[in-house]
């Protein structure tokens, strides 16, 4: 995948530094839709918080992680520039109410905040990770004792819980495969 990203400045779409509760969540997820469906070509929206002072769950709850909600699995929402302490804790909270993962990076290190892979799939969400493209036999050839079926099977829970982003290619074969991205 020609992964196309772009940054979305969050502080652009509000009224002033502090995103308080539901009804100006409301109103900037409404932005934020019109923003996206505008950039049709976009995989990725890495959502800065640069200028954001403060926002509540309620706020939270109705922009970023409901966006992502709605597009999971074709289009990818992270955050970037996230270093307040009690702001993280509150999209945390917000993505969690939600059952929506959402990732933030820092220095090039990603986590994922709201909720988290299952335990027989964190693994492959670890691989999938170091990797901007990941392939079930990559994944497979790298874990002793794992199949590409269970790979594959492993995969394709991540990306229809919203942990990763996935495209249909051509394999060596001339048969489809499928490639996995991370959100990032």
């Amino acid at each position: 995948m020609n992964e196309i990203s772009v940054v979305i400045r969050l502080f652009d779409f509000m009224e002033s530094p502090e995103g308080w509760g539901r009804d100006q969540g409301r109103v900037v997820y409404q932005k934020l839709i019109s923003f996206v469906e505008n950039h049709p070509g976009v995989m990725v929206f890495k959502v800065s918080l640069s200028g954001v002072r403060r926002v509540d769950i309620s706020f939270a709850s109705e922009t970023v992680v409901e966006v992502a909600r709605r597009y999971r699995g074709s289009k990818g929402f992270c955050f970037i520039d996230l270093t307040d302490a009690d702001m993280l804790e509150n999209w945390e909270a917000a993505a969690e109410r939600k059952q929506q993962p959402v990732m933030v990076w820092d220095d090039g290190v990603g986590r994922v905040v709201g909720m988290q892979p299952s335990q027989g799939n964190q693994a492959a969400f670890d691989f999938a990770l170091k990797h901007s493209r990941s392939r079930a036999a990559d994944f497979a050839v790298a874990t002793p004792g794992m199949s590409i079926a269970n790979a594959s099977n492993k995969f394709k829970q991540l990306w229809q819980q919203g942990f990763l982003l996935r495209r249909e290619e051509t394999a060596g074969s001339g048969g489809v495969e499928f490639a996995y991205y991370r959100i990032g």
